[in-house]
């Protein structure tokens, strides 16, 4: 417990102590001998012992230390008269009675250094008592925590331990727990209401360290105090407090605040902990469900909140960064923070999109790669992906501005195709789709064509071929910077139209003819030859699909 003005009163060296204000019980929290000038030397709610030495012929130097000694926030002012002062002037007494201060006079006989003694060894007594306290608040705020109790356990010691209303909130400002706090301050912070909210910075009025890290939060003419949690280095949050006056901050209280600090910097450590494990297992379960071709554990996947016994497509999709972005570190560290950064933005809209379309969704990265398996149904799979998409993309493309990213979508029917199976058909729709560089979005049942090439393209007679078709033609285009495999398919599309494909490739006409000749020097094939131009098409399409 705190030492008070009455405590001090009641210690047998003043006994004969005569009080000359009325029953002002302040806190003493020190004890001083001192004489004028004061200056800077007299603290806080101090104890002051002087003899009024320099001031007992002068009334008005007597009232200028008085004065002086209120103004520095002492609690109590003993004069000891009989030699330098006789009689303490009513003026004075009006003076320390109207500031609050309590005005003793002492019989000269008593010794300033047993009244220092006494009244020292009382404030020992009484820190050690507090800080025994304290440590004992600390201990319970700790296994609070340790023994998984939340928030509003945390608040509610808080309030227990210093009757000062207290509230938590997560750092958006969000409240998560509150005991006896101003519900209209937690409404504007949890954004039901609306005010002019401002914070300053509250500047030190006790010797407690912990007073330089207080800022004052106003919202209209309602007001608290507030203190950062921070844990690594991080703010996590904000500890929310209102005095009916700053003299409840005391020692004490501002002790017991700061263990508060400690446990909710320990709470959200853990709460980070344990989001970031769940986050692990979510990713590490969809990986294995989209990679592996092993049996689904239903009851891992009911424990981690998924629902495997609906229909799901799966889209595949690859970030690429557009341009060099000026935040973005050439370190590891500096990639790795910049990926997390961006994958939680991705993240967000993909759950954000499937809560505006009432689809269940499932989402995890790795590296440049999004795997997201989406609730639909065969009859509007195209349409419900395309909304999907559309909703992540129109947002995305605002909050990360220097950055696409190209999907692959699997095909969805009424049969019970294995998730690593859509997986698949996603990942090749997406590899495909790379040819056209115009598409953002390759559905797995728009590619028949690539996959007939592509099961082509696996037989070792097929690759004999297509190396004795093309090879002089790529190295050509290698050797010499050309592109003639582009130029044929810009022709081949439009069915040898000379013109058409002249205006495509912002050609001369007699370029473009000269760039067909040696496509068939080259190749030994005839343009004109209906078989011939077949089989180069076929050839290159097959080539391009090797360069996926």
């Amino acid at each position: 417990m705190a030492v008070r003005v009455n405590d001090v009163m009641d210690l047998p060296v003043l006994q004969k102590a005569k009080r000359l204000t009325e029953a002002y019980n302040n806190e003493i929290q020190w004890v001083s001998v001192m004489e004028a000038p004061v200056e800077h030397y007299v603290r806080n709610q101090e104890f002051v012992l002087s003899t009024g030495m320099g001031c007992g012929e002068d009334p008005q130097a007597l009232e200028e230390y008085v004065r002086d000694v209120i103004e520095s926030g002492a609690s109590a002012l003993a004069f000891a008269t009989g030699r330098y002062l006789y009689q303490i002037p009513e003026p004075i007494i009006q003076l320390a009675d109207s500031r609050g201060m309590v005005l003793l006079e002492l019989p000269w006989e008593i010794r300033f250094g047993d009244v220092l003694q006494e009244v020292l060894q009382m404030i020992t007594k009484s820190k050690e008592s507090e800080q025994k306290r304290t440590d004992q608040i600390r201990q319970t705020l700790i296994n609070c925590v340790l023994n998984g109790e939340g928030l509003n356990e945390i608040t509610s010691i808080l309030y227990k331990e210093t009757g000062i209303p207290v509230a938590i909130s997560d750092q958006h400002k969000r409240v998560r727990a509150n005991h006896a706090f101003d519900r209209f301050l937690i409404d504007v912070l949890n954004g039901k209401e609306s005010g002019v909210v401002s914070t300053t910075t509250v500047h030190p009025f006790s010797e407690h360290p912990l007073f330089h890290f207080i800022e004052k939060y106003m919202v209209d003419s309602s007001s608290c105090y507030q203190l950062t949690i921070t844990s690594n280095y991080k703010k996590q949050g904000y500890l929310l407090f209102q005095p009916e006056t700053e003299g409840e901050l005391t020692w004490f209280t501002l002790t017991v605040l700061e263990h508060g600090l400690t446990a909710c910097a320990l709470y959200f450590v853990k709460e980070n902990a344990i989001e970031m494990t769940e986050i692990r297992l979510k990713d590490n379960f969809l990986l294995d469900l989209a990679r592996t071709d092993q049996p689904v554990d239903a009851s891992k996947a009911r424990l981690l909140g998924y629902d495997l016994d609906r229909s799901y497509m799966c889209l595949v999709g690859h970030i690429h960064p557009t341009v060099e972005s000026p935040g973005f570190s050439s370190s590891d560290e500096g990639q790795t923070s910049s990926m997390h950064s961006r994958n939680y933005y991705v993240q967000k809209e993909l759950t954000r999109a499937g809560d505006v379309l009432k689809n269940k969704v499932m989402a995890t990265f790795d590296d440049q790669e999004v795997i997201v398996f989406l609730e639909g149904s065969p009859d509007s799979q195209e349409e419900k992906a395309n909304q999907f998409l559309d909703l992540v993309e129109r947002r995305l493309h605002d909050l990360l501005a220097d950055h696409s990213i190209t999907w692959g979508v699997s095909s969805l029917d009424e049969r019970s195709t294995p998730f690593h199976q859509r997986y698949k058909e996603a990942s090749a729709a997406w590899r495909i789709g790379r040819q056209q560089t115009e598409a953002s979005r390759t559905f797995f049942y728009h590619t028949k064509m690539n996959r007939v090439l592509m099961a082509l393209s696996m037989e070792g007679e097929i690759d004999q071929i297509v190396e004795e078709t093309l090879s002089r033609l790529v190295d050509y285009d290698t050797k010499r910077q050309t592109d003639l495999i582009h130029t044929f398919m810009v022709y081949n599309k439009h069915n040898s139209n000379v013109s058409k494909a002249a205006r495509e490739l912002n050609l001369h006409r007699q370029s473009l003819l000269h760039r067909l000749r040696n496509i068939e020097q080259l190749t030994g094939l005839s343009l004109l030859n209906a078989d011939d131009l077949f089989l180069l098409e076929l050839c290159v399409r097959l080539w391009k699909l090797k360069q996926i």
